[in-house]
């Protein structure tokens, strides 16, 4: 059986769209759940659209998530150039499209775009031109060409019949050719559209599948007369559902929606980004939800796409992120915390042991320098934080906790995780009170803050026993001061 291959084709517009990089992925699954090959092609036909140094974002994209492609621009393959622009340069697509008129595909048209966008323009929605240009003679056209008049290659297509195809995820589609607008393949500066590169390059390039939006199910009828024309054998189609940011609106980089940067700038990790998005449309038959790159590959199953849109849901990315970073060997996590912690945290702190805190109550890296930002400074704070009801605290019960609390540590010959545990214990037992009675003020004493990733014990061993009984001394003051 023939190996798969396919494509991902980004224009060079800009950031990483989540979209976008959910059909990169879909693409990679697709090709190396049977050994395929993944192939990585620069659409930049649209120069006026093209951003400086968007292809290189789509390289450190594709690299940072893992999706490393077997032929491209950068690296090369016996189907290059992989950037349309550099394809063109050979007079290659003119060819094919001249051979296409040749055919009877297409068709040269000579006629004013400007009046062209004006009666499109009028007419609205569901324009299709009848190009008189069509029923010009060869000596006609021959001689226009000669007199230097400016033309574009337009589609030919019989507005008789029908033309269907199978899609994997939609099925069966047909549709009315009369429908069907016969577009420009060859435009007036020699440059190819969108629609026919795309479909020489897919012949060319041997793909097998192709894999993009359902945006393009309705231009894929005349997709497929260009293959017809020529003879060539068409791909099989998978049309992936939109990402929505909501019911009503998809997700798009245009309204200022997150991309691929955004996230990782807000503390996702890539890894768990591609692991969520792969299940924006898709699900597994066992109903797992985390997956590695190569599991994904073994698991994946075009006939599992759904029909339906997908709501992008941040809090279950976050979610998802919070579990790949509780789920990380500790040295690699404080690895990858650490710029984060040094950036916060200027004082001479164990940052392994700081690690260990945040690592279980870490739900994406940008939560890190607010959650440590006690360490370095006890920070103002109201003597209202000690009281909590489920901890049965008050002011009056925490300021005779903190008391004890201070006389213990400064009893400790030995401080270290064990004997700040058991004194903290102890002390509860010694003094009838409940654990919490302790901990809580404790807690909020040598913090200031009512949520933190850590308890009393592992906090008061980061801060060392100096520095933890200060913060204790100042607690005394502050509730003596507020009860008198």
């Amino acid at each position: 059986m023939e190996k798969a291959r396919t494509r991902f084709a980004p224009s060079p517009t800009g950031y990483m769209h989540i979209g976008n990089l959910r059909t990169a992925l879909y693409e990679y699954l697709v090709a190396k759940k049977d050994g395929g090959t993944f192939i990585l092609r620069i659409e930049d036909t649209d120069q006026g659209r093209i951003v400086e140094g968007a292809v290189d974002i789509i390289y450190n994209t594709m690299k940072t998530c893992g999706l490393h492609h077997d032929e491209g621009p950068d690296i090369g393959g016996e189907y290059g150039p992989y950037v349309q622009s550099e394809r063109m340069q050979c007079g290659m697509y003119k060819e094919y499209a001249e051979k296409l008129v040749e055919l009877g595909g297409a068709h040269y048209c000579f006629c004013d775009e400007a009046v062209l966008a004006k009666e499109r323009e009028e007419a609205g929605e569901g324009f299709l031109y009848d190009d008189p240009c069509k029923y010009l003679s060869k000596e006609e056209i021959a001689a226009k060409i000669a007199a230097g008049e400016k033309y574009v290659i337009r589609q030919n297509i019989d507005p008789e019949g029908t033309t269907s195809f199978d899609d994997e995820v939609y099925g069966h589609i047909e549709v009315e050719n009369s429908v069907l607008d016969e577009q420009i393949l060859l435009k007036s500066d020699g440059f190819p559209t969108y629609n026919f590169a795309n479909v020489i390059d897919d012949h060319l390039m041997k793909i097998t599948h192709v894999v993009r939006g359902n945006e393009y199910l309705s231009s894929t009828p005349k997709y497929n007369l260009i293959y017809d024309a020529f003879g060539w054998q068409k791909p099989t189609y998978v049309h992936l559902p939109p990402v929505m940011k909501d019911e009503h609106h998809k997700l798009s980089k245009r309204n200022g929606d997150a991309s691929f940067q955004d996230l990782v700038a807000k503390g996702y990790l890539p890894a768990a980004i591609m692991n969520y998005i792969a299940l924006l449309g898709w699900s597994p038959a066992d109903n797992e939800e985390i997956f590695t790159l190569e599991e994904l590959a073994e698991k994946f199953d075009v006939s599992r796409i759904s029909k339906s849109p997908s709501i992008f849901d941040i809090e279950k990315l976050t979610w998802m992120n919070g579990m790949y970073i509780r789920n990380m060997d500790a040295e690699a996590w404080y690895e990858l915390a650490l710029p984060y912690m040094k950036n916060a945290i200027k004082s001479d702190v164990d940052l392994h042991a700081v690690a260990a805190i945040l690592q279980q109550r870490t739900d994406k890296l940008t939560d890190i320098e607010p959650n440590v930002d006690f360490i370095d400074e006890l920070q103002e704070y109201d003597t209202a934080l000690f009281v909590h009801k489920k901890m049965k605290t008050t002011e009056e019960i925490a300021l005779k906790s903190l008391i004890h609390c201070k006389e213990m540590l400064e009893g400790l010959e030995e401080y270290n995780m064990e004997t700040l545990h058991d004194g903290y214990i102890g002390l509860a037992t010694k003094l009838e009170m409940k654990n919490g009675q302790i901990m809580w003020p404790a807690r909020i004493a040598i913090t200031g803050k009512d949520k933190t990733p850590g308890g009393a014990v592992e906090i008061s061993n980061i801060l060392g026993k100096e520095e933890t009984i200060r913060r204790i001394t100042v607690g005394i003051e502050k509730l003596q001061a507020k009860l008198g």
